[in-house]
């Protein structure tokens, strides 16, 4: 399963039906209060090592007047609200009004990236230098073949809407199925751009790509948008950067790999103090994880799913663990050697916050359950979690989080709204 795949509650609660045998005649509502119920009592036994102190939060919609579709990024500049539709259309607007002011900044719906759950307009970046040269970057799916695409456009001098004449196709990365496809880009404080790549499996990464290191699926990138790098011969449309950590392997090794053993990393980011790079990792039957990303770092998908054996693997195969992970069953809490708070399907990665509207969530990475809008919080410090908890538990299924230019925190729902994160009451 993928990210958005969880969503659609009847999949995976029928999954849950199945492993829990539980009767068939509860409805996936009355599982949902009955789940949650029990995770109060199983999740929260074995967590007495962390003192679950954390604030709560609230969200408050913003930009009410906006109207969307499947809101999948958002992005600050110049003021200026950008909102990704997983259906293909990008909508900017200024931050200080309602939405009702929205208009086109980059629309390719006409050439339907959306076909399935997991596929369409998925990511989105400025260049760095935007102001000067106008270029931004997209990430988007298309079929026959079947491909994840990573282009660069450029704006008309004034910025106000995408040239779609310029586009330059940097990357056309085959998949084999539907999902999961990953889906963002973003540039690194380094000045380079990120990808993350899902393993392309559709379940159980049937082709092993999270472990092959010739496969650029199950991974995250890292290129040079401004150079061309020749390989076997051909030029690609984009640069390797000298510090890649596989630059100098031998065997088919991508030198375009930072990470791997990644199933479907959706949504990552860096902390604007420490320079972290965090990420969350959708897992496939049982388990979702927090990673720390760090060069060169294989976190084992699919020998493993979170701590946990999933694939046999090389004996003696050393990855890194996730910081953090969370059950997709209650009642499996306790194989975990992490006492995590609370439970979901799939999860999104969000952000440490790091804004001043709310001084007591500084320091605290935020981050989902998708499919049934539990918003948990973690404290990272001195290399081990002290902290973790559920901060809110609502009923959206969160699409996505986003960071403004002050480092306030929003969520992106499936049902088209957009909402900042305030303090609890």
């Amino acid at each position: 399963m993928g990210h958005f795949a969880a969503a659609s509650m009847g999949g995976r609660i029928e999954l849950m039906f199945k492993r829990n045998k539980i009767k068939s005649g509860v409805s996936a509502a009355s599982l949902i209060v009955l789940l949650i119920g029990v995770s109060a009592s199983v999740c929260i036994r074995g967590a007495e090592a962390l003192p679950r102190a954390l604030p709560k939060v609230q969200m408050e919609r913003v930009f009410p007047e906006l109207k969307l579709e499947r809101p999948v990024w958002m992005e600050e500049l110049s003021g200026n609200i950008f909102v990704v539709e997983q259906r293909g259309r990008i909508v900017m607007f200024p931050k200080s009004g309602d939405g009702k002011e929205a208009k086109d900044f980059f629309n390719i719906v006409d050439r339907k990236p959306y076909v399935d759950n997991e596929e369409g307009l998925l990511g989105f970046a400025f260049y760095p230098g935007f102001a000067t040269n106008r270029q931004f970057y997209v990430y988007y799916t298309q079929q026959n073949p079947r491909r994840s695409v990573i282009s660069e456009f450029k704006t008309g001098a004034d910025g106000e809407a995408a040239d779609l004449s310029s586009e330059r196709k940097l990357m056309e990365i085959p998949q084999p199925y539907s999902n999961p496809t990953g889906g963002e880009i973003a540039f690194g404080p380094d000045g380079f751009l990120y990808i993350t790549l899902g393993d392309g499996g559709a379940a159980n990464d049937p082709h092993n790509n999270g472990q092959n290191m010739a496969a650029l699926l199950g991974k995250i990138l890292r290129i040079d948008v401004n150079t061309r790098a020749t390989i076997d011969k051909t030029t690609l449309q984009y640069g390797i950067p000298r510090d890649n950590p596989f630059v100098n392997a031998p065997y088919g090794v991508r030198p375009e790999i930072w990470a791997c053993g990644l199933r479907n990393v959706w949504r990552f980011s860096w902390d604007r103090e420490t320079g972290d790079l965090w990420a969350g990792d959708v897992g496939q039957n049982l388990w979702e994880e927090v990673d720390i990303i760090v060069k060169g770092g294989n976190y084992g998908w699919c020998m493993r799913e979170g701590f946990h054996p999933f694939k046999p693997g090389p004996e003696g195969a050393k990855y890194i663990e996730p910081i953090i992970e969370y059950p997709h069953n209650p009642q499996i809490a306790s194989e975990s050697p992490f006492p995590h708070e609370g439970f979901g399907l799939s999860i999104t990665g969000g952000y440490v916050y790091r804004g001043k509207n709310v001084p007591a969530l500084r320091g605290i990475y935020l981050y989902a359950d998708y499919a049934l809008g539990s918003i948990f919080g973690l404290r990272w410090q001195d290399g081990k979690v002290s902290d973790q908890a559920v901060v809110l538990q609502q009923p959206k299924n969160i699409m996505s989080f986003a960071q403004d230019a002050e480092g306030e925190i929003y969520v992106l729902t499936q049902d088209a709204g957009i909402y900042r994160l305030t303090g609890g009451k």
